[in-house]
């Protein structure tokens, strides 16, 4: 166990704060001897849906927990058990070299596969609980082993259990997911079939839809080694149908998405962008200049009480504005 170590690393913001004591976890007999000692403050992934605003004074535990394993496979399908400290993106490359598919859509999410089932990750049409199986976790105060399965997660958009009843009480070990063998590519978000069509692609192999979400985020997103940042900041928002039929009349261009619940999403950058955000930069910190949504840490100078200032100014605008609040996606600590 170190002391006093920087986790400036160990964040996709880049934030430099102090851990009092750090420990990285590779397997369950190390994890059960440390937590009969002592119950951590923080557990991180790969760090990347996470806002450091000061030290933490106590343990942190980095979960390394590694491994890849075939459960159970049909002739059109697979369960594969992933480790919880695997990366994201290194997991969805693997499963296309390895013909499966159900994930590609997910490409270069930054993160670990254990903190996946905490967010309920999404994007391009498709979320984790769609092809999630089960996972494992231990009680951190108990030690204990358990088995969650999908009704047990609770997943929600961007939400889990782990989240709310279960958040800072569970480690997750690892996490099994169902993967296809008889692919049928998630096209239904607008941006994919426009890669798509512009490079004469009529019949997308899951590597040709895995490359045009790496390509549409790379042109969004910058990259956390070059620009510290969490990805999106803020929830899209979801509104009631006579919420929107309010938020239309004064705004009638107001981009959005209708929900089966009869609902409708609305994107927060664009609610962020129509608020003059975009591109602004406030002392070390702003809004991206390619997606409002991200916010930045301008050479690692910025603190985290910077970018958290910077979100809540942002909120309230959006809520001056559009009588909309906005909801941190990134888990501020």
């Amino acid at each position: 166990m170190e002391q006093n170590i920087s986790l400036q690393s160990y964040n996709t913001f880049g934030i430099d704060v102090h851990a009092a004591r750090f420990a990285t976890v590779h397997s369950l007999k190390q994890l059960r001897a440390i937590l009969r000692k002592e119950q951590p403050a923080l557990i991180l992934g790969g760090g990347s849906n996470l806002l450091l605003t000061k030290n933490v004074e106590g343990l942190v535990l980095k979960n390394d927990f590694r491994g890849i394993e075939r459960l159970k496979e049909t002739k059109d399908s697979a369960i594969v058990r992933f480790g919880a400290g695997e990366n994201w993106h290194e997991i969805v490359l693997w499963a296309i070299e390895n013909g499966l598919g159900g994930i590609e859509n997910l490409s270069l999410i930054p993160g670990t596969v254990g903190a996946a089932p905490i967010q309920n990750i999404g994007a391009y049409g498709v979320e984790l609980c769609d092809v999630f199986v089960e996972l494992e976790a231990i009680y951190l105060k108990s030690g204990r082993k358990r088995v969650f399965h999908l009704e047990e997660c609770k997943f929600g958009y961007r939400d889990s259990v782990f989240k709310r009843r279960l958040k800072g009480k569970v480690f997750i070990t690892s996490v099994s997911l169902k993967l296809t063998k008889k692919h049928q590519p998630q096209l239904s978000y607008g941006a994919i079939g426009k890669v798509l069509e512009e490079q004469s692609i009529k019949k997308p192999t899951i590597k040709d839809v895995s490359d045009a979400v790496i390509q549409i985020r790379s042109s969004k997103l910058p990259d956390p080694k070059v620009l510290g940042n969490s990805g999106s900041f803020f929830k899209n928002p979801e509104i009631s149908a006579a919420k929107f039929k309010v938020l239309t009349a004064k705004f009638p261009e107001a981009v959005h998405y209708p929900l089966p619940d009869g609902r409708f999403k609305i994107p927060a950058g664009w609610l962020i962008e129509q608020c003059g955000w975009k591109g602004k930069r406030v002392g070390n910190t702003g809004a991206h200049k390619n997606q409002a949504l991200v916010l930045v840490n301008y050479d690692g100078k910025a603190t985290g009480k910077e970018v958290f200032d910077l979100a809540m100014s942002i909120q309230a605008s959006v809520q001056s504005k559009f009588d909309i609040l906005l909801t941190p996606e990134v888990n501020v600590i």
